[in-house]
Parts: structure tokens; C-alpha cells; sequence
């Protein structure tokens, strides 16, 4: 399978160009660049800061760059369809509008998160928030100090999830900050707070608050390697389906 990777000088996308130059499964097509690169990719690879050229050169995108970036690439591939495995976080609603329309005319799985380890959480926190409706909910997150976007999109997917298993809208009770004499908290409110520091892949605690017993249930990334192999395995998944849009539950559906 030809890849093109989508985001190459960033933290993730050079670990996925070093899986792929290590698999005998995998061939890097194309990497999109914006500036000359700082290290050389295996012969044979069309290196351009062409998104035509770049698209035309692989079979599949694996995308982790920015949203900005990711909306360009998407209006690209309207003219040039190819499967795509996107995880970028922080889309706004018309790229999520790009996303879907792409999704017509070729496979698409985007996620906010590419573990295993977050897919299984997701199925537990539903069946947790479903199931022990009295409990409060607050979701905790923690990254490295460089990371731009807050709340990170994992967390806002796992809000999502309990939101959702009792039938509310989190637009419409996420919390995201406490500060001075703010009141009572309220039943259905599902804070999500984030910190940021030094290099921390990534960390996610959902608790369920109730009187006299609380659980918690955390997800450690202790290396960001974990969601480049995840993002191949996608890709792997994704080539076997028809044109629509997947999310990573969709992957691990039988798990």
C-alpha cells in the first residue's frame, strides 16, 4: 500500500514515515511539505508541496497535521479522492462538512485518538455513565506544554460518549472552567478540564462521582508511537471498506 503522509514534520507524522520505511507492508508515495525537510526519506519517494502531485502519488493519506491545513487538504482530494485516515484534532464545523463530503467518494476514518486503549474506554464509560445515572461526571486531561488546542479532541470524544448514554448534548453541559463563588454544581454539567506540561503523550481520567463511592477510570499514553502504529492499522482496515465515514469505534467494533 502507497502512503502519503499529511503532516510530516510533526511529532507524529515523522514517527509514522519510520514505521512505514521499517514495513515490508507499507510504501511512503508522497509527503507533503510546505518546507524543505530535515531529514531524507527512502528513494523513491515524491516529496512535493504540490497537493495534486501529492495525492495522486499514494493510495491512502495519513493525516496529523493542523486544522487549517486539514481543511486544504480535504478540498484538495474533492478533485483528487483517495482513502484518508485523519487525526487531526481541533476541525471546526465546515471542515467536519468537508470530511463528510469527501466521505462520498472515498473511505474516510478520522479519530480523535488512535488507541486501542481509548476505544475500549469509550465502550466502558458508556455502559459506566448509562448505567450509574446519579454519579457526576468530570473529565481531566493533561499534554505536553506544546500542544495548541484545549480541550484535546479525546477528551471532548469521551465527553461526547457520556453525554450521549444519557441522552444530553454536550455543547450544552460541558463545564469548562470553575473559578470563584460560582454555585452548586449542577446534575447533568460535565466538566472537562486540561492541563498542559512538560512532555506528557497524553493522560485521560473520567470519573463518576456518587455519594459514599466514586470510580475512575484512566488511559496513559506514555509514547506517541502508540498512535503512529495505530494510525497504520487503521490505514490497513481502512482499504477493505467502502467510501464513508468510519470512526476508530467502527475498527474496533468486535473488541
Amino acid at each position: 500500500m502507497k502512503i502519503g503522509v499529511f503532516g510530516a514534520s510533526g511529532r507524529i507524522g515523522r514517527l509514522v514515515i519510520e514505521e512505514i520505511s521499517k514495513s515490508q507492508e507499507y510504501t511512503l508515495g508522497s509527503i507533503f511539505v510546505r518546507k524543505e525537510l530535515d531529514f531524507l526519506p527512502p528513494d523513491g519517494t515524491c516529496v512535493t508541496n504540490d497537493l495534486q502531485s501529492f495525492l495522486q502519488n499514494c493510495e491512502l493519506v495519513i493525516d496529523f497535521s493542523l486544522p487549517q491545513a486539514t481543511h486544504t487538504l480535504l478540498k484538495a482530494a474533492m478533485k483528487t479522492p483517495v482513502a484518508l485516515v485523519c487525526g487531526t484534532t481541533g476541525l471546526d464545523g465546515a471542515t467536519f462538512e468537508l470530511l463528510k463530503k469527501l466521505s462520498e467518494k472515498a473511505p474516510i476514518l478520522y479519530a480523535t485518538n488512535m488507541s486501542k486503549g481509548v476505544a475500549m474506554l469509550d465502550k466502558v464509560i458508556s455502559l459506566v455513565a448509562k448505567g450509574l445515572k446519579d454519579a457526576d461526571i468530570e473529565i481531566s486531561e493533561i499534554h505536553h506544554r506544546y500542544k495548541k488546542d484545549a480541550p484535546s479532541g479525546t477528551a471532548l470524544s469521551l465527553g461526547k460518549t457520556c453525554a450521549e448514554a444519557r441522552g444530553l448534548d454536550l455543547n450544552q453541559v460541558r463545564v469548562s472552567s470553575r473559578d470563584g463563588n460560582i454555585g452548586q454544581r449542577t446534575h447533568d454539567e460535565i466538566a472537562i478540564m486540561s492541563l498542559r506540561g512538560g512532555d506528557v503523550a497524553g493522560r485521560h481520567t473520567i470519573g463518576f462521582y456518587l455519594d459514599g463511592e466514586y470510580l475512575e477510570f484512566t488511559h496513559n499514553a506514555t509514547s506517541r508511537l502508540t498512535f503512529a502504529k495505530g494510525a497504520l492499522e487503521a490505514a490497513r482496515w481502512l482499504m477493505g471498506q467502502k467510501n464513508g465515514l468510519y470512526s476508530i469505534n467502527d475498527m474496533f467494533k468486535d473488541l
